[in-house]
């Protein structure tokens, strides 16, 4: 049921964008990215020490800058191979496992080679104890409630490990049980609204179950534009008054996945992105966020090559 590729395919989109990018703004990122590396070859938040959920967003930023490469992903391959004996979170584990995809396919390293054969086994295994009685799943096996978002992470690993979802039609019921009636998901039960990031990751996931259909997308899409504000950028939700730089990725992934990129004004969420750049590298995530970190110089980066991905002729695109 699943359909395999869904990271694989935003990555080859961003790639293609990002080539079409200005080389000086791919340099000072790549840049940016290469000096956020640690000593030990993980990459760090704004505070303290290396982990795998801020090395993953390096190593994809790099990764859509065709930047992978040798000494830094010998480096990090180093960083992640030393993290797998131990019990991650789901986004944890998703930044391991497609962070050693990429660091195979794009550089040639191997840095989970030492795993005993059947770990993909045990890994699915695993996954299962973080899910809950509702059909979703929590960030952890200890976690009370499911959540769409760590839902979504939790798919992308089986995904990742090139295997199937489990019991599917119960994860299908909980995602469509959190859609609102006027449009938008919502993270957890009880929010009192919907957001654009639960909201993409409800649609990427019923997407890559088969089960998600013409009359949601159109909710989801009417949600979606109502959430650009005049800066060109999206926000966290409509009651939200600022933007941000990842509901602004996220939002355009979701719009670009359903087709439906023309509805939103690109030319405003370019200058959104562009805006919140630093010259010397790296991005603020919102107009009043006075730090940057690897994480959001990915939100950046991304959000500008994907608006150059859709500047290509579709006959000219290779997903």
């Amino acid at each position: 049921m699943i359909q395999v590729g869904y990271l694989e395919r935003l990555t080859l989109r961003l790639i293609q964008g990002a080539s079409r990018l200005d080389p000086a703004f791919r340099d000072r990122h790549r840049d940016y990215f290469l000096a956020s590396q640690q000593s030990d070859g993980g990459f760090a938040g704004r505070e303290g020490d290396s982990d795998l959920y801020y090395t993953g967003f390096a190593l994809r930023g790099l990764a859509t800058l065709a930047e992978l490469q040798p000494p830094a992903s010998t480096r990090a391959s180093a960083f992640l191979g030393s993290r797998v004996s131990g019990r991650e979170t789901a986004v944890d584990l998703l930044s391991l496992i497609y962070g050693a995809s990429l660091l195979e396919r794009m550089a040639g390293e191997e840095p989970l080679a030492r795993l005993p054969e059947g770990w993909k086994r045990s890994l699915a295994d695993f996954l299962e104890t973080y899910r809950k009685p509702d059909g979703g799943y929590a960030k952890t096996p200890q976690g009370a409630a499911s959540s769409v978002y760590h839902s979504f992470l939790t798919l992308l690993c089986v995904e990742a490990i090139e295997t199937s979802p489990r019991e599917p039609e119960r994860l299908i019921e909980f995602l469509k049980s959190h859609e609102d009636e006027e449009g938008g998901y919502h993270e957890i039960r009880v929010s009192k609204r919907p957001g654009v990031n639960p909201t993409a990751a409800a649609v990427a996931s019923l997407r890559m179950l088969s089960a998600f259909d013409d009359e949601a997308r159109e909710r989801t899409l009417d949600y979606l534009v109502d959430t650009q504000s005049d800066d060109g950028g999206f926000t966290a939700n409509t009651r939200i008054p600022f933007s941000d730089l990842l509901s602004t990725f996220t939002a355009l992934v979701t719009m670009v996945d359903l087709d439906a990129a023309e509805e939103v004004d690109l030319a405003g969420a370019a200058r959104f992105a562009r805006s919140l750049e630093i010259e010397t590298g790296g991005f603020r995530g919102a107009a009043l966020d006075p730090g940057h970190d690897v994480e959001y110089a990915f939100y950046g980066v991304g959000a500008l090559s994907l608006l150059a991905y859709l500047e290509i002729p579709r006959e000219e695109r290779e997903v």
